[in-house]
């Protein structure tokens, strides 16, 4: 998704040319790219000049919303030890400071857009230009 930010608003991308600069495996990417239809956030346009495009301005697509389209949630109740019951009732040694770091997190990918990655999706815009 970052490419395509690098890319503009209106631009298309096919998968291979995506899978490059992003440094992903084709196939996996297709994986991905279906599910970011699906929830959405991407457009497939199939022909021709066909490929994907962001379905929103990069500004109103967050972080969260694409972690989540990918079933990479951000888990507020997971445990650093990989312990299937830790809370505030039963915590690990850890539970205080993960807890404070995972809210950290959640709170920056849910604030957090594509947009705020501009600066850097500049970098990828002259790989997927040469395609």
């Amino acid at each position: 998704m970052t490419v395509l930010t690098a890319l503009g608003p209106a631009a298309t991308a096919r998968t291979r040319d995506l899978a490059g600069p992003a440094r992903v495996p084709t196939d996996y990417l297709s994986k991905i790219l279906r599910k970011l239809v699906e929830a959405k956030l991407l457009v497939s346009e199939k022909g021709h000049h066909g490929g994907f495009r962001l379905a929103r301005p990069a500004g109103d697509i967050t972080i969260a919303e694409i972690l989540d389209a990918v079933d990479e949630g951000i888990d507020e109740n997971a445990c650093a030890f990989g312990f299937s019951r830790c809370d505030a009732r039963h915590p690990c040694p850890l539970h205080p400071l993960f807890s404070e770091l995972s809210e950290s997190v959640k709170a920056w990918a849910e604030r957090s857009t594509l947009a705020d990655a501009g600066p850097f999706t500049r970098l990828l815009t002259a790989a997927v230009d040469d395609r």
